[in-house]
């Protein structure tokens, strides 16, 4: 059976450049809004889970891959969306949550963990080998890189279900969630850089006797020059990228993969396909809509009460934060009022990783409650939302501010730009 993402290094080495959104969260609504959209479009929904989210161990989410993937089904099933539709990716699959350990004990765990998002029929991985461990340099020689991903595809493709995996090899990506600063500019992955990646993981596949699974490589992760900041966006352009693009010709059967490409403009997305980018990894812009739309409905809700704004929520959110501030201290910095609105607003939306939080779930569905048996008036929604959500009803409001995003990537990774130009 020929996995279906295949058809996108074909189609582009035909001339007929299409995408896919690859969605990477773990927020039940952001999938619940990917597989409405899916179900909506008859398009496949790509979702990833990453090596530190899920992994033999829980990961920060506490689930294992197996885990991961009756999640995600559950989802589909409440809102009737076959199960055949869904791609299940693995991100960054490698020693990254282990690498304070010897390589080899964390290149052991890695193993567990690839075996296991095989098996759970994850069939979309991205080998990244790339970090140092205990006693090594951060970043490692290209041939070692190359040498521990071909040991993992061994595993994945011993482990494999009823699908054949395809594979994503490269790590020229920035820090995973956005970068720890706001930024200039960022230098775009050279074709020297391309061309070495692919030869180099070519020839450690064929020693570890994994060609197979390397014909199943369908792209490579690369810097487009695209990322985020705190309060900043660096846009995609094309004519930085053209010597990039280029090098695809010499690769038939592969595209690239770009991550954070969220908050950029609906034509850089479309740019972004057009030139062969046509893996869109999108997270925190996701999460960062709902969280607006969280924020809004809570000013909602204390209107309809009949007194102004309080900001119950985002002081409860603030509250959670500030009691486990591991997932945002070590990435923020400033005086008081600064680290205040990089908790709330930034654009690494860091926030994220507390919604499950129970005090957090708590205050979530007390919003819910206040709003459940209420209709939002037109003119109370246009002020706090600004008619960028439709929908009457808070959860209504909610999938459809994550689907504002989505629908962007869809148009986008549909060729729309190229459907323009034509017209």
């Amino acid at each position: 059976m020929t996995h279906p993402l295949t058809a996108i290094p074909t189609a582009f080495h035909a001339g007929n450049p299409v995408g896919i959104t690859s969605v990477c969260s773990a927020h039940p609504m952001v999938i619940e809004a990917a597989l409405r959209l899916a179900k909506e479009t008859g398009e496949l929904a790509l979702i990833e889970a990453t090596c530190n989210q899920v992994n033999q161990e829980g990961g920060y989410t506490g689930m294992t891959p197996a885990d991961f993937r009756a999640f995600v089904e559950n989802i589909a099933g409440k809102i009737g969306l076959a199960t055949d539709r869904i791609i299940l990716g693995g991100d960054h699959l490698g020693p990254n949550p282990w690498k304070d350990l010897p390589a080899e004990e964390a290149m052991a765990k890695a193993e567990v963990m690839i075996a296991q998002f095989s098996a759970a029929g994850f069939t979309k991985l991205h080998l990244d080998t790339s970090m140092g461990c205990a006693g090594e340099p951060v970043a490692l020689l290209d041939e070692t890189t190359a040498e521990r991903a071909a040991r993992l595809a061994v595993v994945a493709e011993a482990a494999k279900a009823a699908v054949d995996p395809v594979y994503v090899i490269g790590t020229e990506v920035p820090v995973p969630g956005g970068a720890l600063e706001d930024l200039g500019e960022l230098a775009v992955t050279t074709p020297e850089a391309v061309a070495r990646t692919y030869d180099v993981h070519r020839d450690a596949f064929a020693a570890a006797g994994a060609q197979e699974a390397f014909s199943r490589i369908i792209a490579l992760v690369v810097q487009p020059g695209v990322e985020f900041g705190h309060t900043n966006v660096i846009h995609f352009e094309p004519t930085k990228a053209r010597n990039l693009s280029g090098s695809l010709s010499g690769m038939p059967g592969i595209v690239f993969e770009a991550h954070s490409t969220d908050y950029q403009k609906p034509e850089g997305l479309g740019a972004l396909v057009e030139n062969g980018f046509a893996i869109l990894k999108v997270g925190p812009w996701l999460t960062f809509a709902l969280r607006e739309a969280l924020y809004a409905l809570d000013s909602v809700a204390d209107v309809l009460d009949g007194h102004p704004p309080r900001g119950g929520l985002m002081a409860a959110m603030d509250v959670v934060m500030l009691a486990a501030p591991g997932n945002w201290k070590k990435y923020y910095d400033g005086d008081a009022r600064e680290l205040w609105l990089q908790r709330h607003f930034s654009y690494s939306d860091r926030v994220r990783y507390y919604w499950p939080e129970p005090k957090a779930e708590a205050a979530v569905a007390e919003l819910h409650e206040r709003l459940s048996e209420t209709v939002i008036p037109e003119t109370v929604r246009s002020q706090f939302l600004r008619g960028r959500t439709s929908g009457a009803s808070a959860n209504e409001i909610l999938i459809a501010a994550v689907q504002d995003v989505l629908r962007q990537y869809h148009r986008a990774c549909r060729g729309a730009l190229s459907e323009s130009k034509q017209n």
